[in-house]
């Protein structure tokens, strides 16, 4: 989704959760472009509902897709659940070529990894989300042997999904919060 006005403007991929591109992602991808971002959501193949889709998502290559997702242009990106995961993934991958990512309850990459990471990190965690919290003690430690540019936010009273408000799981006020410091974080580091 383009924002209204003249160019050029800095893109951010918006990576989806396990469900395909569903009408949350598209809306996340809607947000984006309405603070001044070239939204880009890519994969697509959403066949109308998150169960049918979660279905859909297992069957796919899933290192392809993220491989398909690998850019030599300068961006930003946010991901949530399995999109979380794959912005850190593209942290690692994409090194310089990545100004900021700002994953969403995303599981952390190999700790041997980190030191790839050049982009500034803005991490949103739910607070009771044990297998994504797990991956956060070695990552954070990472981060900072590595001295990565990062800051983490833990959302209290929160689960897994929180930002979705097509979900039971959601939480307005942390998903609010988490998305005005999303766009703060990509306005500071992408302009």
């Amino acid at each position: 989704m383009q924002p209204s006005g003249p160019g050029p403007f800095p893109a951010v991929l918006v990576v989806h959760e396990n469900r395909g591109l569903n009408p949350h992602i598209e809306d996340v991808a809607r947000r984006a472009a309405i603070e001044g971002f070239l939204a880009l959501a890519p994969i697509g193949g959403y066949p109308g509902n998150d169960d049918d889709g979660k279905k859909m998502q297992r069957t796919l290559d899933r290192s392809k897709l993220r491989v398909d997702m690998l850019s030599n242009g300068k961006l930003g990106v946010t991901g949530f659940c399995w999109g979380g995961a794959t912005t850190n993934y593209l942290a690692v991958k994409l090194g310089g070529d990545l100004y900021a990512a700002a994953p969403f309850y995303g599981t952390a990459p190999k700790s041997e990894d980190v030191a790839k990471i050049r982009a500034s990190l803005l991490s949103h965690y739910a607070e009771d989300d044990d297998r994504v919290n797990k991956t956060r003690p070695g990552y954070e430690a990472a981060l900072k042997a590595n001295n990565a540019k990062f800051e983490m936010h833990t959302y209290p009273g929160t689960r897994h999904g929180f930002h979705n408000n097509s979900t039971p799981r959601y939480n307005e006020a942390a998903a609010k919060l988490a998305w005005k410091r999303t766009i703060a974080f990509f306005k500071q580091h992408m302009g």
